[in-house]
This record gives C-alpha cells, structure tokens and sequence, in this order.
C-alpha cells in the first residue's frame, strides 16, 4: 500500500514539474512577444495573430530555441535544420502556416536584438554539444553542429539575445582547428636539368693550294725556255 502511494506521488511531482515546465515556456513567449510589440510603432488595431483561409491555418509564436510557442499557447515543432540555418535565437517571432494538407510553412517576421560572442564548442558525457562562451554555457542544436561541421575544441562565432537571458544560441561562424605546420619542412626543391653536352661540329678544312710553290716552278720553266732560246755561244 505505501508503495502504491509513493508511486502516485511520484506521478504528481512530475505531472507538477512538466505544468511549470510549459507555464515557464509560455511566459517566455509571452516576454518576446511583448518585446515585439513594444519595439513597434502602435496601429490602433489589434493584428490577428491566428486566421484560417484557404490555405489553411496561419498561428504566431516565439521561437524559445528547439519549438514555436504559439499566441494560442501551443507548441509546435520547429525543422532543427531550419532553426540552424537560419540561426533563429530565443524570442524571434514566427509565422506558421499550416496547410491544408498538413504542412507546416515557417517565416521568421520580428527578429529580436542580437549580440555576438567568441565561444568555444564542447561535449559533455552524454554527447551533448554547447558552446562555452565569457564563462556560460549555451545550448546549441545538433543540426548546427553538423551543419557547420563543427568538432568539440573549435572556436565559434554565437548568436545569442541581447535583452533575454536565454540558455540557446546558434552558430554563425566557425574557426576551425588548424594544423600548425612543421617549419622544418621546405618545399623540395627542383632538381637541377641535366647538363646537355654540346656537340661541336667539327669543320674541316680543305687544304689549301700552296700557290708560291707553283709560282717557283713557273719561274723555272721560263728560266729554261729562255736559256734554250738563247744557246750558249
């Protein structure tokens, strides 16, 4: 018996923590919401934030950094990679439109202040990822640490709210870890071409008629003639 009444308390606990859970998101929405609209020049008309046409359901809400909180205090689920590569932020306002069919169209219509941060990404034991930044540790979605590639020890860029203090941030940039390179390494150097022995063509002279020869012998021949011409008396 007292084991059926420990149960039944245990049971009421957690239906008490998961009512305060939803009240906390949905007074979260609520302060976004205001903040919007505070920020906003008044019209003097109350804009409808749910209305049904033919192309289905259209409902406003706050994103709270995973799902939407509706103005109708609904949660509705936000695509992760959506959320990433958007790099929507707690308190941005969201228009749904749900069709016909069923889908679920975001549009992001009232971005909240942002700040930027340095931060460094880390896993805690169970897998988790979230960013270390000026000494808090801010959630990230999974989908933007695939999306960007990001490995634990890496150097991020966060974007965080400025006027919320929320637990969620979503990543801008990336700086990854790099290789330090090894200066020892030089770039090989090019082998030096073959030397390419020269041929010299060789030239060879053709030899030469030795003329002052010829004028000796000429010079003789006349002696001759002329001593044959001119015997001896």
């Amino acid at each position: 018996m007292e084991e059926k009444n420990n149960e039944q308390s245990s049971e009421k606990i957690q239906a008490l923590r998961d009512m305060i859970f939803n009240a906390e998101k949905t007074l979260q929405g609520a302060k976004s919401m205001l903040l919007q609209l505070e920020g906003k020049k008044k019209t003097g008309r109350r804009k409808k934030v749910e209305t049904e046409d033919g192309d289905g359901k259209v409902v406003q809400g706050a994103f709270d950094g995973q799902i939407m909180i509706g103005t109708d205090g609904k949660q509705y689920p936000v695509p992760a990679n959506y959320a990433s590569k958007s790099k929507l932020i707690e308190g941005d306002m969201l228009k749904l439109t749900i069709t016909v069919e069923g889908s679920f169209v975001y549009k992001q219509i009232g971005p909240v202040e942002r700040k930027r941060l340095l931060g460094i990404v880390n896993q805690d034991a169970d897998g988790n990822y979230f960013v270390t930044a000026e000494g808090k540790a801010y959630k990230v979605l999974l989908a933007s640490i695939t999306y960007f590639k990001v490995d634990p020890g890496d150097e991020v860029t966060l974007v965080t709210t400025r006027d919320i203090d929320s637990e969620w941030g979503s990543i801008e940039n990336v700086i990854h870890k790099g290789i330090v390179p090894n200066s020892d390494v030089t770039p090989q150097e090019t082998a030096p071409a073959p030397e390419v022995e020269e041929k010299k063509e060789e030239i060879k002279e053709e030899p030469k008629n030795d003329l002052s020869a010829i004028d000796e012998w000429d010079n003789d021949l006349a002696e001759l003639k002329k001593e044959l011409n001119n015997p001896q008396e």
